[in-house]
């Protein structure tokens, strides 16, 4: 059977066509699991490029300038130095625990992202437990701080994942009781109603304080950072890692205080909102508005931690147990109280 070259053309086209819309499906599938990793890449490095410039005009002095244009480019620099370096394993340590735990702290911050509407369509998982789902899977991470100082056989690093441990523990059930709603989009919804003076900041002032205060300890930011004190642990857990495992601590403490602006921003300044804007201008603009408050309220833990001096083991724990835990709940009760006599 002879076939005619019409034909043959036609069928090699068709077949070239099938092939296209197979690679288009398989980009088309991995553009929407990139986007929000380069996103959240390009936010980390914009936190570093801002907290080496803030931190240097408080101590008055010049900061990155040399990488790219106004150092905005030395994060990147010092990522790739990293990637490059010799990577260490203790000798008489478990190497399992200790290639794994880094690894552990970043996976559970990344999945905090899953969670959080950036939009008002635009959230991966709207999920009715979403403020709690952040708090289970960020307590997490001090798991793999306690497994990073176990497997490094070292008395400082196991010291610095037992505090990494007990500071997380001390300061989830303040940040839980602080979360008086549930669902994230009808928080923000709730306050764009009546405008700047519905966002939660003026409703919950003194939920907004413990919810701060109890995020910088989980971030482990100062004056909180006693699982990593360098006068009394060396490094804490991080003391016997180097390369790129060291590296992905430093991202994820990045990771956590980017996802806990960020719910800030959503649970107490109004999200995206701002004076219906978002309305007029679609998603673009609301996405726009959440970085901004994001970013914004990013100054506050950043000069915190070029201003305050570091708390010692007992006052930080006398902190959460004995102040933030029974303010949260006579917050709470209030709070409770109020809208029962509103009804």
């Amino acid at each position: 059977m002879i076939i005619d070259t019409p034909e043959v053309q036609d069928i090699n086209s068709f077949s070239r066509l099938e092939y296209l819309k197979e690679v288009y499906g398989i980009i088309w599938m991995l553009v929407p699991i990139f986007t929000p990793v380069l996103g959240i890449t390009i936010g980390v490095l914009a936190i570093v490029w801002l907290e080496r410039e803030i931190s240097a005009g408080i101590q008055q002095r010049i900061g990155p300038e040399y990488a790219g244009p106004l150092g905005i480019l030395q994060a990147l620099a010092d990522g790739t130095k990293l990637l490059f370096k010799e990577n260490l394993l203790p000798s008489r340590g478990d190497t399992r625990l200790f290639s794994i735990g880094p690894s552990i702290a970043v996976i559970s911050i990344l999945l905090s992202y899953l969670i959080i509407p950036f939009g008002s369509n635009l959230v991966l998982s709207d999920l009715n437990i979403g403020v709690f789902l952040w708090i289970a899977i960020s307590s997490i991470a001090p798991i793999g701080l306690l497994m990073s100082g176990y497997g490094s056989n070292n008395k400082y690093s196991f010291l610095g994942g037992l505090r990494a441990a007990a500071q997380s523990i001390s300061y989830e059930i303040p940040l839980t009781l602080c979360v008086l709603s549930i669902s994230l989009l009808d928080i923000v919804e709730a306050q764009s109603k009546y405008g700047f003076w519905g966002w939660n900041l003026w409703r919950q002032p003194i939920g907004f304080i413990v919810f701060l205060i109890s995020s910088l300890a989980e971030c482990e930011r100062l004056p909180f950072d006693l699982p990593e004190a360098e006068e009394e642990l060396v490094a804490g857990y991080q003391t016997e890692y180097s390369g790129i495992k060291f590296g992905l601590f430093y991202v994820a403490s990045y990771l956590n205080l980017l996802v806990s602006s960020l719910f800030v921003t959503v649970l107490y300044l109004g999200g995206w909102d701002l004076y219906s804007v978002h309305i007029f201008f679609g998603t673009t603009i609301g996405i726009f508005i959440t970085l901004a408050k994001t970013y914004l309220f990013l100054f506050i833990p950043i000069t915190t931690r070029w201003t305050l001096p570091r708390l010692r083991m007992d006052q930080l724990l006398n902190l959460g147990w004995k102040f933030l835990l029974p303010i949260s709940l006579g917050n709470l009760l209030l709070t409770t109280s109020s809208q029962l006599l509103s009804l």
